[in-house]
């Protein structure tokens, strides 16, 4: 269930701040810091963060994102076979 929430949330994100960073001029929306995106990567959005930043366009020639994004799913991933493995 968790992580449910977490990938809808950095879904949302995600999509949120490709809208806001098309808008001009006087109803300007707020942009979410890189630091939070990469916040909720780490939380557990990672996988649909990057799959939703390579869907939309967003970010993709932000090597933090590239390259940070997948380096936090595979630690996430390489973290779940470990737990797996001591529990087993």
């Amino acid at each position: 269930m968790y992580f449910c929430i977490i990938s809808i949330i950095a879904f949302v994100l995600t999509v949120y701040d490709k809208k806001a960073s098309k808008r001009r001029g006087r109803k300007k929306w707020p942009r979410i810091p890189e630091k939070y995106l990469l916040f909720v990567g780490v939380l557990g959005g990672s996988l649909v963060m990057y799959i939703t930043m390579k869907n939309i366009r967003h970010k993709t020639h932000h090597k933090r994102f590239m390259r940070g994004l997948p380096a936090i799913l595979t630690l996430q991933f390489v973290a779940v076979m470990a737990a797996l493995f001591i529990l087993m």
